[in-house]
């Protein structure tokens, strides 16, 4: 089984947010996941970015990777 860390869109049309959870590759993008760990929210000014640290590195060490905007968010954050 892939384990991804990855972004689930939510939201109205033209106004998105999403949550930032791990699942299976297999998976749509919007469909199961295994945990949510955060959500972001390009649309606000600043944008808004919130990330449970212990288990995004907990999912990381299992051996779960993350998707390239999720990386991205990450070493943003100063994540890894």
């Amino acid at each position: 089984m892939a384990v991804r860390i990855r972004l689930k869109r939510m939201g109205a049309k033209k106004k998105p947010f999403y949550r930032i959870v791990v699942a299976d590759s297999r998976y749509p993008r919007d469909g199961r996941f295994i945990e949510e760990i955060g959500y972001y929210n390009p649309t606000t000014t600043p944008t808004t970015f919130e990330v449970d640290s212990e288990k995004a590195m907990q999912w990381i060490s299992k051996g779960a990777r993350p998707s390239d905007r999720v990386k991205a968010l990450f070493e943003k954050a100063g994540l890894k």
